[in-house]
């Protein structure tokens, strides 16, 4: 390994659909494409977020992103005045392992990788430069990096590292990682006190994560590496051949690497996260009245508290009604119990069923 200064790339992940927040996000404007909570959207305040970090130096951005959604990707960030990066357009999904393999090889071989998925607020980002200043000792000797996130209550919608020995500054070896918990395991992490948040946010050397693919997940490495040799370019686009790509395993992260590596650390921190996962998420986010209210759009609430309500039209009124979400977008109109919108995916399950029926 090199002692030169390394350069920080920041890796965007836009893949996903943000399903979660329909009726507003759906597959052609998922939700990173969104403004949810400021006026920019989720993918251009992620864009910018390593703006002002002065650790190291910084190169330009590359995404990795569904191909359906070049041109949109390319209006907000030069919206952004972000003119300087790479979109790497996905002909399939195959998870994360072999999306962010993808940038790694385009990448130079030194370069820190910055894994961000494009679709979480960071509120604190002071907070969140110093956490990268505290991994980049670490990465530059090989480990693979991970940001967990200070809890402040047992969430059970998150995934959980669990953290042993400082091996830095503020940096501490990961144990293990847990999958998403039920109420009692999530209350006993908490008071135990050595466990964080997954966010799937992620620091590491180019070359040591392809060294780790190599050891871990060879087949998954030789299809994604065909599938750039064979890439086509565009300007600032970048094609990864689809029969090599769709032969590629499908697979996070977390199973593929970095629950079987060694040197695997983890920077816990408190910087105002979320990954916006939810209706109730945005609400918790949001700026709120002093009735704890949330409002996007044009609504009218007389005697309401602790509701959300986005509208991107018309005018949604309530009346002495408490813990509601009220969503009105592109014609669909839903209504939850605030703290129930996880059964968003009824929603959008039976609808796909119903479309179903109607194409027999």
């Amino acid at each position: 390994m090199t002692s030169d200064p390394m350069t920080i790339v920041p890796v965007i992940l836009s893949g996903g659909s943000g399903t979660r927040l329909w009726p507003v996000s759906r597959p052609e404007r998922p939700k990173q494409l969104l403004s949810l909570t400021a006026d920019e959207t989720m993918l251009q305040l992620t864009a910018v977020r390593t703006q002002g970090f002065d650790g190291a130096s910084v190169g330009h951005p590359i995404l990795v992103s569904n191909a359906a959604h070049a041109d949109i990707i390319d209006e907000q960030l030069q919206q952004s005045g972000i003119v300087d990066y790479q979109v790497i357009l996905e002909p399939i999904g195959r998870n994360t392992a072999p999306a962010i393999a993808l940038a790694a090889l385009e990448a130079k071989s030194d370069d820190a990788l910055l894994v961000m998925p494009s679709d979480h607020v960071i509120a604190d980002l002071p907070a969140f430069h110093a956490a990268i200043a505290r991994a980049l000792p670490l990465v530059a000797q090989g480990w693979l990096v991970t940001f967990g996130i200070t809890p402040d209550e047992p969430e059970t919608g998150y995934g959980y590292i669990q953290t042993g020995e400082l091996c830095g500054d503020g940096v501490h070896e990961v144990l293990r990682f847990v999958e998403k918990p039920d109420i009692a395991n999530a209350q006993r992490m908490l008071a135990q006190g050595n466990h964080v948040w997954n966010a799937g946010i992620f620091l590491f050397r180019a070359d040591a994560y392809l060294a780790a693919m190599q050891k871990h997940q060879p087949n998954m490495l030789a299809a994604v590496h065909t599938s750039m040799e064979q890439a086509k370019r565009d300007g600032a686009h970048i094609f990864p051949d689809a029969m090599a790509f769709h032969a590629c395993p499908s697979d996070s992260i977390d199973y593929a690497i970095m629950e079987q590596e060694k040197r695997v650390a983890c920077v816990p921190v408190s910087m105002g996260w979320s990954d916006v996962g939810s209706w109730d998420s945005l609400h918790a986010v949001s700026s709120r009245s002093a009735d704890e209210n949330a409002v996007r759009g044009d609504a009218l609430l007389l005697g309401a508290r602790n509701c959300l309500v986005h509208s991107d039209g018309p005018r949604v009124t309530l009346v002495d009604v408490d813990d509601l979400i009220v969503v009105v977008s592109q014609g669909d109109v839903m209504i939850l119990k605030r703290g129930e919108s996880q059964k968003v995916r009824k929603v959008t399950d039976a609808l796909k069923a119903l479309a179903a029926d109607r194409l027999t």
